[in-house]
């Protein structure tokens, strides 16, 4: 498609208005970048018919709106996931990540997502933000759920539950307050950026969920890609400090996120040549971006000596991941550790047997049985 022509119009299943499809890196990074584009969804949905019944907390997140109301969310969370910031959690990360491996049988089989990939970013976000030892599960599970493709109902119930439950954590911290990042919230919604209940309910959703949803895949999709190309990983078990730059390639081989959130455009734009106009859904496939042979030569290849940071895993622009520097750190560590203790690790399976999540917006394995 990418080939043919790198924005393409999609018809639509309801025999209403086409969608637009960005598969050219040039082109995905232009429209990640157009204030035209906007990630309003309410005004976009407003009037329509829907049997949906997300929750507003969930459906109405930083991610879903524009300046200056997205400019005045995201500098309230931005301090938390400076490189300094998170610099002061990776003792935290280290000594998580230690103990999560030492729970590894001697010699496997074991399964690197459920081992590793899922529980290490839950606990971390759950740290930051003060959610409690005993919730953290039950947290994953309506995590999950959110991004369960061709199941609304149950992802309807999950948005539910999810903001009832942080509705009734914030109410628990202003009798109890502690000094998380979401104690830090709860005071600025009393200060001069009159953070609503409302807002405050959706940014702490949007946190918790989206703070280990992507970097559990993150870390899977990494760790497959190293499994399944010996001699890099061999490269990367030798010399342990090159991982940090190593992780920008591995980001951009297989994203964990391969499709952007939902964008519409507000004007008629025209992009990758095509006329495309407006009020219509356009698409932005990042991780078709992410092979595009035009910036990546050999996209196909894993090249950990490729300079690769131009990728768009992580988004561009002003919506560009917020936790970023954090995930990062959590794959460095994690990779460095699993390297150093179980230098001859291997896959338990073949392949073409491995099953991957069927889900909205991520992309990431089910499970992943490897041999110690």
């Amino acid at each position: 498609m990418r080939s043919e022509c790198p924005v393409q119009a999609l018809a639509s299943s309801s025999g209403g208005r086409h969608s637009y499809l960005v598969t050219g890196y040039a082109e995905a990074r232009q429209a990640l970048n157009d204030g035209r584009l906007s990630k309003d969804t309410a005004a976009f949905f407003a009037g329509k018919d829907s049997k949906r019944r997300l929750h507003p907390a969930v459906a109405h997140t930083m991610l879903a709106c524009d300046p200056p109301q997205h400019t005045r969310l995201r500098k309230l969370v931005t301090g938390a996931f400076t490189s300094a910031a998170v610099a002061g959690l990776r003792p935290f990360i280290t000594r998580l990540t230690g103990e999560l491996l030492d729970r590894w049988p001697a010699g496997g089989p074991v399964d690197l997502v459920a081992g590793l990939a899922v529980p290490l970013p839950v606990m971390v976000i759950c740290e930051l933000l003060g959610v409690p030892q005993d919730d953290r599960s039950r947290v994953q599970g309506w995590s999950a759920a959110l991004f369960a493709a061709g199941e609304p109902a149950r992802t309807d119930a999950a948005s539910g539950a999810v903001a009832e439950y942080m509705t009734g954590l914030i109410a628990s911290k202003r009798l109890h307050p502690g000094d998380s990042l979401l104690d830090r919230l709860i005071s600025a919604s009393g200060g001069e950026d009159r953070l609503s209940e409302e807002e405050l309910v959706s940014l702490a959703v949007l946190l918790l969920v989206a703070g280990h949803e992507t970097t559990t895949h993150f870390l899977g999709n990494a760790l497959l890609a190293l499994l399944r190309h010996p001699v890099e990983l061999e490269r990367l078990r030798d010399n342990p400090e090159t991982v940090p730059h190593a992780l920008d390639e591995l980001l951009r081989f297989d994203a964990p996120v391969s499709t952007s959130t939902f964008r519409f455009t507000t004007e008629a734009i025209t992009l990758g040549g095509a006329e495309i106009p407006a009020g219509v859904p356009v698409l932005v496939a990042l991780g078709a971006a992410n092979r595009d042979p035009q910036r990546f030569p050999a996209p196909d290849r894993l090249d950990l000596d490729r300079d690769a940071i131009g990728h768009l895993s992580f988004g561009h622009g002003i919506h560009r991941c917020v936790g970023a520097p954090l995930a990062k750190a959590e794959a460095d560590i994690a990779l460095r550790a699993i390297l150093a203790r179980f230098p001859d690790i291997r896959l338990a399976v073949p392949v073409d047997q491995l099953e991957w999540r069927r889900t909205r917006l991520v992309r990431g394995l089910d499970s992943l049985p490897v041999l110690l």
